[in-house]
């Protein structure tokens, strides 16, 4: 279990400035990696509702369970990990066992009990170190729709604001209003294209 918060910064690309910034850093299909998300909430989204998300990621074996809250800096998330085991038992409707994210959702005043299983992005990864953090070139894909984007991960806003910023200028990249991966997946999911 452990909490951080996350500071990012995300944007948009078409494929030909996907491919441009992949050339930029060098990048090849051998430095990507596969991970699903699995996306959860309430039939009636009592957690998008309160700005929140709850997602299983799959990566590498690995099955990780994250709650992501609002918080002033960024994002609060709280991360537990799963066996294969439980994380399809919840995939297959089953519910929540005690643990950090059990009690973070009890304090929101979700009804643990109703969550659903909505479905699953799959995104290749690509990471590379870039002036004190990690930048990251996401394809994803999910519900018929695929799409690009870049993020950069930050301990420091300020810095990373202005480090971001430099680089989609210095790649003609213009800056795109970009929702995080979850909101597009509901936004398709209601049949609403990104």
């Amino acid at each position: 279990m452990s909490q951080n918060i996350e500071i990012e910064f995300k944007n948009m690309l078409e494929k030909e400035e996907f491919e441009r910034l992949l050339t930029v850093f060098q990048l090849t299909s051998s430095d990507f990696f596969r991970q699903e998300n699995h996306y959860f909430d309430t039939k009636d989204f009592s957690l998008k509702q309160k700005r929140c998300a709850l997602r299983i990621r799959e990566k590498q074996g690995q099955y990780e369970m994250t709650l992501k809250e609002p918080h002033p800096d960024g994002l609060l998330e709280t991360n537990e990990m799963l066996t294969p085991e439980q994380a399809q038992m919840l995939l297959n409707g089953g519910q929540i066992h005690a643990g950090i994210i059990h009690t973070q959702m009890t304090k929101l005043g979700i009804d643990i009990d109703s969550l659903h299983y909505f479905g699953t992005l799959v995104t290749e990864r690509a990471e590379t170190a870039y002036q004190g953090g990690l930048l990251v070139l996401d394809s994803s894909s999910y519900l018929n729709v695929k799409d690009y984007e870049v993020e950069y991960e930050v301990s420091n806003w300020d810095t990373g604001r202005s480090t971001f910023l430099q680089l989609l200028s210095d790649n003609h990249i213009p800056i795109r209003q970009t929702e995080n991966k979850v909101k597009r997946f509901y936004k398709v999911l209601k049949g609403n294209r990104p």
